[in-house]
C-alpha cells in the first residue's frame, strides 16, 4: 500500500500568510541564479557592419566593438560632441503673430495657417545640430586571419565585451568595458603563448582640423573640431567644439614603442590599454574648456592602476545597479526557477544570438524576451549616468556624421521611452542626466515662452539638443508641438512616485512642474466653436500627422496629467493652495477625450480618424500609457482606446511596436501584448534574412529602422508592463500593486525580482502555472509603505515597516492520500 501526499491549490481562493519580517531578502539567491544563466549575446564571427558590433559605454564615454582578428576596430563616442554651438533658437517677434495662427485655424484655414507659420513662428535656424562620432581605435595584429573556435559576446553580468580564437597553438583574447569610476574604456590583450602578441594601435576621426601625435613615451592623442554644417538658408554654423582622445598602454610585458603614427607593442604575452576623451564644451552656453587638458587629467589618474583593480572597480560600479533586477520567463508550466532544465532552452542558448533571434519566430523562446529586457537594462546604464548627457536617439552610440534625425531629443515619445524603465526597473539614478538636462531647458524654454507665446513658465516643442533648443523646429505642420516639457515632467514625478524623495520633489521636481503649468495657465484658450467653450491647446499637432490643429487629444491628456502631478506634489509639500485650485479648475475646463463615430478614441476634436490609418504613432493613446487616465477604471474610454490601437495594428516601426506592446499589457491582453513583443524581435538588417522593416538588429539594437534605442527600452518596459503595474490608487490614495496583470500563455512559470513600484517598495514574486506562488515586498525608505497587492484570487492591503522586508506564499489548502 503506497500513501502520496499532494499539494492542492486553487488559484481563486488562494490563502496567503507572512513568512518573515527580516533584511535577508530572497533577491539575493535569485541574484546567484541568474548569473548561471549567463546573460549573454554571442557571435561565432566578427561584425561586418556597425549593427553587429556590440556596445559598451559609461553614460559619457562610449565603444562599439567589431570583434576583428587580425584587424579589430572600436567605434567611439563622447556624449557632448555635437556640430554648432551655444544658441538660442527663439524666433523674435513669433508672439505677435499666435492670434492670427489660431483664428486661421479655428476658421478651419490649415494651409493658410501653416504657410504664416512656416514664416514667422518657427526657430532660427529652422534645424537643430547633431550628435557626432569621436573616431575609431585601430589594432592591426601581426597574426593571420585564419582562427578558429572564434567567439565574441557582451557578458549582461559584467557588461565585459570579450573575443576570444585560437591560431595555430596560441589562444587571443580581448575583453573591453568602460568603466564609469575610472572614466575609461579599457581594452586588456592576453595570448596562451609567451611573447607572441604584437599589434599597433591607431586613432582617426571623420571631423575637422584633426591632428594625431605623441602624447608621451607610453601614449597617443588625437585632437580636432567638430565639422561646420550648412543652414537651410546657406549659412556656415561654425563648429565650436573642439575634443581629444588618448589611449594609453597601461601595462604589458612587452616591448612599446610610439611614433605620431601608432603605438606599438611587440612580443608581449598581455597588454592593457586605456582610451580617455574629453570635449571643450562646459554646459549649454560654455564651450571654453581645454578638451587635452581633460583627457590628459583622466589619464594620469589610471596609470598606477592594474588592469585588475580597473576590472575590480568597474564591476562594483555596475553590478551594484544591474544586479537589483532579475528574472526567468519559462514556457514549462512547472519550472519557476533560474536553471537550465530542459533541452528547448539549452538549445536556445546553444545558438549564436542572430540565429537565435531567427529561430524565436518559429519556436517560442521566453529566455530571449527575458535576454531582451536586461539588455534594456545594461543598455540604460551603458549610456545614461550622473554626470552624462541623457540618452539621445541612439543612446550614446553613433558613428555617422548625419545621423538619422541628427541623433537628438525627439521629446513626442523618443526621449521619454528611454527612461520608462528608470524608475520600474531599479535604475533610479539613471534618470539624473535627464533632470539635469530640463533644469538647462527650463532656461532656453523660458525665453521659448516668452517669444513665442507670451506667456509665463517655460515650454519645450518636439525637439533639443545639446544647446538645449526649445523653440519649434523643421515644419510648422509637426514641428509646433508644446507638450514636450510637460511630458519630461512626468519623470519628475514618477521619481517621487517610487522613490519618496521629499527634498527631490521640493528643490527640483517642483519648481519646474509648476513652472511647466503656468505656461499652460496662459497658453490654453477657449474654444469659441463649443457652447461650453472648452480650454484647449493649440497651435499644436497629433505628433506626427495631420497637421497644425487647435485641440489634440494627446496634448489634453498631458496637461492634465501635468496639472493633477503638479496639485499631488504641491499637496505633499503643503504650498500653493491656492495655484492648486487654479489648476484644479483649469483641469475640469480641458476639453474631454470623444469617442467617436467608428468606436475610436478620437485623436482630434473632429471626429475625423481614418479607419485604414496605420501610423507609427499611437499618440491619443497617451492616456492609457503612460498616462493613467484611461484604464480599468474607465472601460468605455478603454474600449475606445483599444479600439482605436486595433485601427492602428501590430505593425509598424521599432520604437512603434514597443509602445503597443505597453498599450496591450495596460489592456489587460497578455496575448496581444507578447505577439507584438514578437515582432519587436524581428530580425533585420542581417545576411540571415531578406527582411528590411523594424524589429531588433542583429546585435538586438532597435530597428526604427534606422537603430534608435528607444524602441529597445520601450521593449523592456513593456515587460515590466506585461508583469506588474501599480499606476491605480484606491479611493483613498493607496497605490495597487497588480501581480501578472497582462501576463503571456507563453510564459505560464517564471520569476522576478527587485522591481520598483509607486509608493517607494521593491517587490520580486514568482508564479507557476500562470498562478502567482509567492511574493516579497521590501521598503528600502525611512518610512512606512503602504500598498494593496492585487492578482487573480487575492488582494489584500499591505503595509511595510522602514528597511524591512515582508514575504508571503501559498498556503497548503489540501493534502490528500491514495490507497493502492
Amino acid at each position: 500500500m503506497t500513501h502520496t501526499s499532494r499539494l492542492s491549490f486553487t488559484p481563486w481562493t488562494l490563502i496567503l500568510f507572512p513568512i518573515t519580517i527580516s533584511l535577508a531578502l530572497t533577491q539575493a539567491s535569485a541574484t546567484v541564479a541568474e548569473a548561471k544563466d549567463a546573460r549573454q549575446l554571442w557571435y561565432d564571427s566578427p561584425a561586418a557592419t556597425w549593427v553587429e558590433a556590440l556596445p559598451v559605454g559609461n553614460g559619457r564615454l562610449g565603444a562599439m566593438d567589431f570583434g576583428g582578428v587580425a584587424s579589430a576596430k572600436l567605434s567611439l563616442n563622447e556624449d557632448s560632441l555635437w556640430t554648432g554651438g551655444p544658441h538660442n533658437y527663439v524666433h523674435h517677434g513669433a508672439s505677435e503673430h499666435l492670434e492670427t495662427i489660431r483664428q486661421l485655424l479655428f476658421e478651419g484655414k490649415q494651409q493658410e495657417a501653416e504657410q504664416l507659420a512656416a514664416r514667422v513662428f518657427m526657430s532660427e535656424p529652422l534645424r537643430q545640430m547633431a550628435y557626432q562620432p569621436l573616431g575609431d581605435l585601430q589594432l592591426q595584429f601581426a597574426h593571420s586571419e585564419d582562427a578558429e573556435a572564434y567567439r565574441r559576446q557582451l557578458d549582461l553580468d559584467t557588461a565585459v565585451v570579450s573575443t576570444s580564437y585560437r591560431i595555430q597553438d596560441a589562444t587571443y583574447r580581448r575583453e573591453v568595458f568602460a568603466s564609469y569610476p575610472d572614466q575609461a574604456i579599457v581594452v586588456h590583450l592576453t595570448c596562451s603563448v609567451d611573447k607572441q602578441l604584437s599589434f599597433a594601435a591607431t586613432l582617426s576621426s571623420p571631423l575637422t582640423d584633426c591632428e594625431q601625435r605623441k602624447a608621451d613615451a607610453a601614449a597617443l592623442v588625437l585632437t580636432g573640431r567638430v565639422r561646420d554644417t550648412v543652414s537651410r538658408t546657406g549659412a556656415t554654423i561654425k563648429g565650436a567644439s573642439r575634443f581629444a582622445v588618448h589611449v594609453r598602454v597601461l601595462e604589458t610585458d612587452g616591448e612599446v614603442v610610439v611614433d605620431d603614427q601608432h603605438i606599438r607593442v611587440d612580443a608581449a604575452t598581455h597588454a592593457t590599454l586605456a582610451i580617455t576623451a574629453a570635449t571643450s564644451v562646459v554646459s549649454f552656453r560654455d564651450v571654453s574648456a581645454d578638451a587635452v587638458a581633460r583627457s590628459m587629467n583622466a589619464q594620469e589618474h589610471l596609470k598606477s592602476k592594474s588592469y585588475g583593480r580597473l576590472l575590480s572597480h568597474h564591476l562594483d560600479d555596475y553590478q551594484k545597479l544591474f544586479h537589483r533586477v532579475t528574472i526567468a520567463l519559462h514556457a514549462d508550466g512547472d519550472q519557476v526557477d533560474g536553471e537550465l532544465v530542459d533541452g528547448e532552452l539549452a538549445g536556445a542558448r546553444a545558438l549564436p544570438t542572430d540565429r537565435r533571434v531567427l529561430r524565436a519566430a518559429t519556436t517560442e523562446d521566453p529566455d530571449l524576451a527575458a535576454l531582451f529586457f536586461q539588455y534594456g537594462r545594461y543598455l540604460m546604464i551603458a549610456s545614461s549616468r550622473a554626470g552624462s548627457q541623457p540618452a539621445n536617439l541612439q543612446g550614446i552610440w553613433n558613428d555617422q556624421i548625419e545621423p538619422a534625425w541628427d541623433s537628438k531629443y525627439t521629446t513626442n515619445i523618443n526621449c521619454e521611452m528611454n527612461y520608462w524603465i528608470a524608475e520600474t526597473c531599479n535604475l533610479a539614478e539613471c534618470a539624473e542626466p535627464l533632470f539635469a538636462a530640463m533644469d538647462e531647458l527650463v532656461e532656453s524654454g523660458r525665453e521659448t515662452a516668452k517669444v513665442h507665446y507670451n506667456a509665463r513658465g517655460w515650454v519645450l516643442h518636439h525637439n533639443f539638443d545639446r544647446w538645449r533648443g526649445t523653440a519649434p523646429i523643421n515644419a510648422a505642420n509637426h514641428g509646433i508641438w508644446v507638450t514636450g516639457g510637460a511630458w519630461l515632467c512626468q519623470h519628475l514625478w514618477w521619481h517621487y512616485e517610487f522613490g519618496g524623495d521629499k527634498e527631490f520633489l521640493r528643490k527640483q521636481a517642483y519648481p519646474m512642474m509648476k513652472g511647466a503649468c503656468e505656461f499652460f495657465q496662459d497658453y490654453l484658450v477657449e474654444d469659441p466653436r463649443t457652447p461650453r467653450r472648452h480650454l484647449i491647446s493649440g497651435p499644436s499637432n497629433s505628433p506626427e500627422q495631420g497637421g497644425l490643429v487647435m485641440g489634440p487629444t494627446m496634448d489634453h491628456q498631458i496637461i492634465r496629467d501635468l496639472f493633477a502631478n503638479t496639485i499631488s506634489a504641491a499637496t505633499e509639500l503643503e504650498v500653493d493652495a491656492e495655484f492648486r485650485e487654479q489648476l484644479a479648475a483649469a483641469a475640469k475646463r480641458i476639453a474631454p477625450n470623444r469617442i467617436g463615430q467608428y468606436g475610436q478614441l478620437q485623436e482630434w476634436l473632429e471626429d475625423k480618424d481614418d479607419p485604414k490609418n496605420q501610423h507609427r504613432h499611437v499618440s491619443h493613446l497617451w492616456g492609457v500609457f503612460p498616462g493613467g487616465e484611461i484604464s480599468v477604471d474607465s472601460p468605455e474610454l478603454l474600449a475606445a482606446a483599444r479600439k482605436s490601437l486595433e485601427l492602428r495594428g501590430d505593425g509598424g516601426t521599432g520604437w512603434s511596436r514597443a509602445w503597443k506592446i505597453n498599450l496591450w499589457a495596460r489592456m489587460r491582453d497578455g496575448d496581444r501584448a507578447h505577439s507584438v513583443l514578437n515582432g519587436l524581435l524581428t530580425l533585420t538588417g542581417s545576411k540571415l534574412t531578406d527582411y528590411r522593416g523594424g524589429g531588433v538588429y542583429p546585435n538586438l539594437f532597435d530597428a526604427h529602422p534606422p537603430f534608435q534605442i528607444d524602441g529597445n527600452f520601450g521593449g523592456t518596459s513593456g515587460i515590466c508592463e506585461m508583469l506588474v503595474q501599480s499606476h491605480r490608487r484606491t479611493e483613498d490614495g493607496i497605490p495597487v500593486v497588480e501581480l501578472l496583470p497582462a501576463v503571456p500563455d507563453a510564459w505560464p512559470s517564471g520569476r522576478i525580482t527587485g522591481i520598483r513600484v509607486r509608493g517607494g517598495c521593491e517587490i520580486g514574486w514568482r508564479w507557476k502555472r500562470g498562478r502567482v506562488e509567492q511574493y516579497e515586498l521590501s521598503n528600502r525608505k525611512a518610512e512606512q509603505c503602504t500598498l494593496r497587492v492585487e492578482f487573480p484570487g487575492y488582494h489584500n492591503t499591505v503595509t511595510v515597516p522602514p528597511a524591512r522586508s515582508i514575504q508571503w506564499q501559498a498556503r497548503e489548502l489540501a493534502v490528500s492520500s491514495e490507497a493502492e
